[in-house]
């Protein structure tokens, strides 16, 4: 199946991303959240995206500012913002991208059933949640599929592609080409806790999460030290900063439940979640951010 239109649902830092790798693909796609300042947000983050993307080609001098003016256009222009679900009729592909709690995306693909063609694609964004429990709320459960971008979703190349128990083959392969149509690497994968590649890098943060509050390290010598040692680009807990507190510490409960102790649980993030400091879209978390 080739998607001629997709939407996102869900306009927050991922979703406006999201809608821009769309978008920057030559696809038009249709934005959604439920407040106008939410969708003007997801708006704001895709062109921002986009004025990044086509500034660096012009300081390579690979294109001309002129040539970067019109490709702005063009592509944010194939980005179209709501609050309602107005143009969703014809979609190919919907990709939600709310908050990681099951009962809201749930309402989502509720609502998402009822307001898009029988052929189109229902797919969730989620990092860890089951796939199944959300096509359970469909009548279409065998194209429901778990589509898992990374952040940032305009630079990491990874999309994992989650089988729920009654998503068919063919959903599996329509959704693994459209990850390709938008110039993503898709891998396939089951929906067992944090799938591949969260169940692979919690086990290895959530020891660092320990070892640091356990000898009472101070998270930004800890950062600071693993950036040094060039094991990653940027230390855990600005990692973190950057997903949302919320987020990470909801994926890393939901680990903790399903694995046991092996997976730490940061106290300290805890308290930050609880004070409502959840990072970068907050303006506070382990770091402060302008």
């Amino acid at each position: 199946m080739y998607v001629f239109k997709a939407a996102v649902v869900g306009a927050g830092t991922m979703g406006g991303e999201i809608a821009q790798v769309i978008a920057a693909a030559g696809i038009p796609v249709v934005l959604k959240d439920v407040k106008g300042e939410f969708v003007e947000t997801g708006l704001g983050k895709a062109e921002e995206v986009t004025r990044g993307m086509l500034g660096r080609l012009v300081s390579k001098e690979k294109i001309t500012q002129e040539q970067a003016d019109a490709q702005l256009g063009e592509i944010t222009g194939r980005i179209t913002g709501t609050t309602e679900y107005e143009g969703f009729g014809d979609v190919d592909f919907v990709i939600e991208a709310v908050p990681e709690r099951m009962p809201i995306k749930q309402a989502v693909f509720s609502e998402l059933d009822g307001v898009t063609p029988g052929h189109a694609i229902l797919a969730s964004n989620t990092s860890s949640l089951a796939v199944t429990a959300m096509a359970d709320a469909t009548s279409r459960p065998d194209r429901v599929v778990g589509f898992h971008f990374f952040y940032p979703a305009s630079i990491m190349r990874l999309v994992e592609v989650v089988e729920g128990e009654d998503t068919s083959e063919e959903t599996l392969q329509a959704a693994t080409t459209f990850a390709q149509q938008i110039r993503k690497t898709p891998i396939r994968c089951g929906e067992g806790p944090g799938f591949v590649v969260n169940r692979i890098l919690l086990s290895a943060i959530s020891e660092v999460w320990r070892v640091t509050h356990e000898e009472d390290l101070d998270e930004k010598d800890v950062d600071r030290l693993i950036q040094e040692s060039k094991m990653a680009p940027v230390g855990p807990f600005y990692l973190t900063d950057l997903l949302g507190l919320d987020t990470v510490l909801h994926v890393a409960e939901h680990l903790q439940e399903s694995y046991g102790e092996r997976f730490f649980v940061s106290p300290a993030m805890e308290e930050l979640v609880d004070a409502g400091n959840l990072g970068q879209k907050t303006g506070r978390g382990f770091y402060e951010h302008g």
